[in-house]
């Protein structure tokens, strides 16, 4: 992967207005000193998507998106931190030279580097595993379920093996050592020894959009529990943010995709010629995987499982997607469980069938909420009334929620003018009520930080933040709060470059963030510069917080450092360090010259 210098990142940055790149994409109205448009990472019908080009940083009070031009690229036209540096530098007229690593940024990448060639090793054992005599089990069960050896070969499908130290093994003699191992979440190891995780298992490589082996999903051969098995969380694997079957998928020319539950159900409707099947990964359904989904389609087909238990996967899904501007229609697969089994009962063409005669999600919800009344009871047949007005309710534009409250009169009879009735009933409600909610949980949260103390990346975060909106408070902060007092990334790292910024005599949060090559890490500490701390309180109670954080962090800093103290001359230090926190006059910041 190429790697870029400090000063080329900010050549790029700087040549690039946040404005006008951010404009391209997303329609931005001038509010004040910022501008405000709707926010694309997530779908939302009023404003929450702020772009400051004096901090060049944007920021979406509704999702929690943020960071700088480099970040809205990565994150919007999912690209890593290297391919948007490149495309903004084309943009700009720049041309950048791959420079070679620093040493920490060269250790992390080559972190990755192995863990990517270890899965694919270990996907290539676990097919040859399967092939070979030792696999029949594995490959029995995959040819029981109706797989052609063309379709195993295509998801590379293995089998790890009966022995509980197959593949460890196989890895330490291609060189391996038990620190790389560990990161790979494929092997237990400890004091006792190591063994495999999926042993006697049916494996079901991982892969990201990329075609690469982030992590392997196992089902058990047996009755041992848990019946299906995925990589933990590594430096490449999160289940939230990937979708099984995605590399495939998004090759197609198709107008949707189709959302099921599990490897067997896409595994068995690509091989029946439906390549556009994607699934989550062992867990419920994400906002993550939708804002993935809606990079390439604006509908989605869901075919979970028939039974009340899938039941309640779609109702719980089908707001997550409307969130994300993807329209939901369910296919019905009864008397079938799952798409895996209705291929194998009635083919191919009849599902097709029922994909284009798949539900419109809303008359799915209501459908479910009508089973669950008695309408021909009066008191019954209000609460479903109660039940549709509040699902209407999900419906933020107002077209919309017309269309389908006229629709939802027509097709259960109700009377249009009472449910109309209802929902505006229902939506004054809320609106109060969330008021009422946000101010009530805003006081409870306040107290119960007050009372418990609040955490100490909290508390960096406040101060670092706070510096940035009254720089002049920094000449008063610098010597009691020094860059050793911040412990843990990225706030010891972002303390160090904002301190050096102000001893310069100049503040530019966005060449601090992109600093960092992670999307979510340039989120975290786009957060640190964007609280408006300062703004919810007056100077008196701000002046009070500030010494209240400052004394949080140093009291925190001597502990911890006393704590992993090793050199004793250092312990005097320490101990006027402490003897100062007694006498808060010493240590006391005033807002007035901030």
């Amino acid at each position: 992967m190429p790697w870029y210098t400090e000063e080329q990142i900010e050549e790029v940055r700087a040549a690039n207005d946040i404005v006008n790149v951010i404009g391209s994409y997303v329609k931005l109205k001038r509010s004040g000193g910022s501008y405000t448009g709707l926010c694309p990472f997530h779908n939302e019908k009023t404003p929450s998507f702020s772009v400051n080009p004096a901090r060049q940083m944007y920021k979406c009070f509704g999702c929690g998106a943020g960071g700088s031009v480099i970040t809205f690229v990565m994150e919007y036209e999912n690209y890593t931190f290297p391919e948007a540096l490149e495309s903004l530098a084309e943009r700009a007229g720049i041309t950048l030279k791959a420079e070679e690593a620093d040493g920490y940024h060269k250790e992390q990448e080559s972190i990755k580097m192995k863990l990517l060639e270890i899965n694919r090793k270990a996907g290539s054992f676990y097919y040859a595993i399967l092939k070979s005599a030792q696999g029949k089990t594995g490959y029995d069960y995959l040819k029981s379920r109706g797989l052609s050896d063309e379709t195993i070969r295509h998801f590379g499908l293995g089998y790890a093996g009966q022995g509980s130290m197959n593949l460890y093994n196989f890895l330490k003699h291609e060189g391996y050592s038990d620190d790389i191992l560990k990161e790979t979440g494929l092997f237990k190891i400890d004091e006792r020894g190591a063994y495999d995780k999926f042993f006697n298992r049916v494996i079901f490589p991982i892969m990201d959009a990329n075609s690469r082996v982030i992590g392997f999903g196992g089902r058990v051969m047996g009755d041992a529990k848990p019946k299906y098995l995925n990589s933990p969380e590594t430096k490449l694997f999160d289940k939230s943010r990937n979708l099984f079957g995605l590399n495939y998928a998004k090759l197609g020319k198709n107008k949707n995709m189709v959302l099921c539950e599990g490897y067997m159900d896409v595994i068995a409707l690509h091989q029946a010629g439906f390549t556009n099947a994607v699934a989550s990964l062992g867990t419920a359904f994400t906002i993550q995987q939708a804002g993935i989904i809606k990079r390439y389609t604006d509908e989605v087909l869901l075919t979970y499982d028939s039974d009340q238990a899938g039941q309640k996967a779609a109702l719980r899904a089908i707001p997550i997607l409307r969130q994300a501007g993807i329209n939901a229609r369910i296919i019905h697969m009864e008397p079938y469980k799952d798409p895996d089994e209705f291929i194998k009962g009635l083919g191919a063409d009849e599902f097709k069938n029922r994909m284009d005669n798949a539900e419109n999600s809303f008359f799915f919800e209501t459908g479910i909420a009508r089973k669950e009344y008695d309408v021909s009871d009066p008191e019954q047949n209000t609460k479903f009334y109660h039940a549709v007005a509040k699902i209407l309710l999900e419906f933020e534009d107002k077209v919309q929620r017309e269309n389908y409250l006229e629709a939802a009169a027509a097709k259960y009879s109700l009377r249009r003018d009472d449910l109309k009735s209802l929902v505006v009933r229902y939506g004054t409600s809320m609106a109060a009520n969330t008021g009422i909610a946000r101010i009530q949980e805003d006081t409870r949260a306040k107290a119960k930080n007050r009372k418990e103390n609040q955490g100490i990346s909290y508390s960096y975060k406040l101060l670092l933040s706070l510096i940035i909106e009254r720089p002049g408070l920094y000449k008063q902060i610098k010597d009691i709060v020094q860059v050793k007092d911040y412990f843990g990334e990225p706030y010891s790292e972002v303390a160090q470059m904002l301190y050096r910024q102000l001893d310069a005599g100049e503040v530019v949060p966005a060449r601090i963030i992109n600093h960092f090559s992670e999307a979510d890490v340039q989120n975290t500490v786009a957060d640190m510069f964007q609280t408006g701390f300062a703004a919810e309180l007056g100077d008196e109670e701000l002046e009070k917080a500030l010494n209240e954080l400052v004394v949080r962090i140093k009291e925190y800093s001597i502990d911890k450092r006393t704590r992993e103290l090793t050199d004793m001359n250092e312990l005097k230090g320490l101990i006027q360090e402490k003897k100062a926190l007694q006498t808060p006059a010493k240590l006391h910041i005033y807002l007035k010259d901030g």
